[in-house]
C-alpha cells in the first residue's frame, strides 16, 4: 500500500496552486458538463480530452467506436462505487488509469484529482508505467482526506501538488546547470 504525503508544507498548498499556469481546461469542463448532462461522453469529446492527458494516445483512442465510448463511458458517469466508476473507461483503448482519472476530473471536477507522476512525486510516490484500480482508489482517498483536511477544493490540492512538482524540477535543472 503507497502511503501519500505531502512533501511540502501544508500552509503552501494555496500558493503553489495561485502558481500553476498549465493550459487552461475550461474548454475540456464545458466538454464534462455536457457529457455529464447527457450521461455519456461523444466519442470526439472523448477524443479531445484523453488528447490534452496524454496526446500521443490519440490514435488508439480513435480507434474505439461510437457504440464502445457511449457504452463504457454511460456506466462510468452513472456509477456510484468508485471502482465501478474508473474499470468501464479502462475497457477503452488507449484509457489507463491516468487518462480515466482525468476522464473523471473533467465530467465532476469538484469530485476528482487526476492521476498524474507529478502529482505522485508531491505526494513522495514514484510514478510507474501502469497503475492498477486499487492504486487509483488509495491515491483518490488520498487526496480527497487531504483536500478536507487542509480545507482545500480537490482542484487546488491538484494543483498544488503538479506545480510543487514542476518548480522542484526547474530548482534540480538549474543545480545541475550550474555545476556543469
Amino acid at each position: 500500500m503507497a502511503r501519500f504525503e505531502l512533501q511540502f508544507p501544508a500552509h503552501e498548498i494555496d500558493a503553489l496552486a495561485g502558481h500553476y499556469d498549465y493550459p487552461d481546461d475550461r474548454d475540456l469542463l464545458e466538454l464534462g458538463a455536457a457529457a455529464r448532462a447527457r450521461g455519456y461522453y461523444t466519442r470526439r469529446e472523448l477524443i479531445e480530452v484523453c488528447a490534452w492527458k496524454t496526446p500521443r494516445s490519440r490514435a488508439l483512442v480513435a480507434s474505439n467506436s461510437r457504440q464502445m465510448v457511449v457504452s463504457r463511458t454511460r456506466r462510468a458517469l452513472s456509477a456510484t462505487d468508485e471502482s465501478e466508476r474508473i474499470t468501464p473507461l479502462l475497457e477503452l483503448h488507449g484509457v489507463g488509469v491516468p487518462t480515466a482519472s482525468t476522464l473523471l476530473y473533467v465530467a465532476f471536477p469538484a469530485d476528482y484529482p487526476i492521476l498524474d507522476v507529478r502529482a505522485l512525486e508531491s505526494l513522495g510516490v514514484k510514478g510507474r508505467s501502469t497503475y492498477p484500480v486499487s492504486f487509483w482508489l488509495q491515491y483518490l482517498d488520498a487526496c480527497r482526506e487531504l483536500a478536507r483536511v487542509h480545507s482545500v477544493s480537490i482542484r487546488t490540492l491538484d494543483k498544488a501538488l503538479w506545480q510543487h512538482s514542476r518548480e522542484r524540477s526547474a530548482t534540480r535543472r538549474r543545480r545541475r546547470t550550474r555545476h556543469l
